[in-house]
């Protein structure tokens, strides 16, 4: 799941592929907003993890399964 965070006071988003379901995604938000957590935290595909102070959120926005092609019909 494509996921980019807009972060205010900062010149670029943060994009990154996760293995969480797009309700998952959303809920740790919602959560965050809530102020029942202080971080957004989000781990990518490469088990990474990423924190964003739930008060500097600008916007989420949850995109849709990228599937990877690969070869020649790719073009």
């Amino acid at each position: 799941m494509e996921v980019k965070i807009g972060v205010q006071h900062a010149p670029r988003e943060i994009v990154l592929e996760s293995g969480q379901s797009a309700d998952d995604i959303e809920r740790v938000v919602a959560e965050a907003l809530a102020g029942k957590s202080q971080l957004l935290s989000l781990v990518d595909e490469r088990g990474r993890k990423v924190l964003v102070p739930a008060d500097r959120l600008a916007y989420v926005e949850i995109g849709e399964p990228t599937v990877r092609k690969v070869g020649f019909g790719t073009l």
